[in-house]
């Protein structure tokens, strides 16, 4: 796959938490997908992945929740990452 990086972060949000998103801009759409990214945005708390965005080839775009996963509408990047910052403030308001 041919690819270029659009960007990497990692924030820690608490002592015990942080997120980490990586974007991709693909030459053709992964497989499961119609746009040309591939991408995974993650929270990660006390070492488990709480919260995931991804479209891992041959599954198209989804989201976990804990162990749930759940298909996911992708739209555009700026899309994608405010519903992801969505349920992460979310997640926080639980914890």
């Amino acid at each position: 796959m041919d690819a270029e990086l659009l960007f990497r972060k990692r924030i820690a949000l608490l002592e015990t938490a942080f997120v980490e998103m990586v974007v991709w801009k693909v030459t053709s759409p992964v497989r499961g997908c119609l746009h040309g990214f591939k991408y995974r945005l993650a929270l990660v708390a006390e070492g488990t992945c709480v919260l995931r965005y991804d479209n891992e080839s041959g599954k198209g775009d989804h989201k976990h929740i804990e162990e749930v996963e759940i298909s996911y509408h992708f739209t555009d990047l700026e899309s994608l990452q405010a519903d992801f910052w969505q349920d992460v403030r979310i997640w926080r308001t639980k914890q």
